[in-house]
């Protein structure tokens, strides 16, 4: 999938591998991080939240595992 726009001032862009369920987040610093085993239903939750920083923060971070790109 395609980059999507984070919209957030934190997150500068995010895409998702439905097939290995691997979550990937740019942020606005450069950073790139995968987060593993996340499910496409917290993809999609995630695409369509107002705020996607906050998303990650409150329902991703701490809940999978994860590792700088």
């Amino acid at each position: 999938m395609d980059w999507i726009d984070g919209n957030s001032s934190n997150i500068a862009r995010f895409k998702y591998d439905a097939a290995n369920q691997v979550l990937s987040v740019e942020f606005i610093n450069g950073g790139v991080y995968n987060y593993f085993d996340v499910p496409e239903f917290v993809f999609e939750e995630m695409r369509s939240a107002g705020s996607k920083g906050q998303y990650l923060a409150q329902r991703i971070k701490g809940t999978y595992r994860y590792a700088r790109a």
